[in-house]
């Protein structure tokens, strides 16, 4: 029975890492899978899915304009779909969630999202609130702050390292742009 499953953490979780090695389990026994990444993300190649251990697959590009329900029935159209993974899913519009639910629904493929929960002030992305409100089955993957215990928001940095308090909710960065924290420090930081 197909589900829709969203895999959440901060950053440095592993989660394209762990959509790469869901996307391989399935391959392996001869599944195909579909990756989509955000148009957005353009740190690493575009229309790739990375991680920063170094592997990588190609992946569609989606934007806020996407029919990712389209593409779907389209692909498969053309040949048989396993699975459905989608990286940085916290980009998605809270309409292109509903289309991963009709994916699930009506094409009766499983849906495996992976993103951010909250931004850099502690607000959840829409992408991510519709995620968490429609999604069958929530896996938290998690990692660690400086101080070991576990992280479960990411502070953005300027170029001195310190918190930024303010500006647009999506600017795209890596490990030069975001630390992962607890949330005593996330607030100490952030918050005060």
């Amino acid at each position: 029975m197909a589900q829709l499953y969203f895999y959440y953490s901060t950053m440095n979780a592993g989660k394209s890492t762990h959509l790469l090695q869901s996307s391989y389990n399935y391959r392996e026994r001869g599944l195909a899978t579909l990756l989509f990444t955000a148009k957005i993300d353009d740190r690493f190649a575009k229309g790739k899915v990375s991680s920063r251990l170094g592997i990588d697959a190609d992946a569609l590009l989606f934007d806020d304009k996407s029919d990712i329900f389209e593409q779907v029935k389209r692909q498969m159209n053309s040949g048989n779909v396993a699975c459905i993974l989608i990286d940085e899913a916290q980009f998605l519009t809270t309409s292109q969630v509903r289309q991963l639910t009709d994916i699930v629904d009506e094409l009766k493929v499983p849906v495996l999202a992976y993103g951010i929960r909250t931004d850099f002030l502690g607000e959840t992305f829409v992408g991510s609130a519709a995620l968490l409100a429609w999604a069958d089955k929530l896996v938290e993957l998690k990692t660690i702050c400086h101080c070991g215990k576990k992280a479960n928001f990411v502070m953005r940095c300027d170029e001195h390292g310190n918190a930024v308090k303010g500006g647009k909710q999506i600017e795209v960065g890596g490990n030069e742009r975001y630390e992962s924290l607890c949330r005593r420090h996330f607030k100490a930081l952030v918050w005060h």
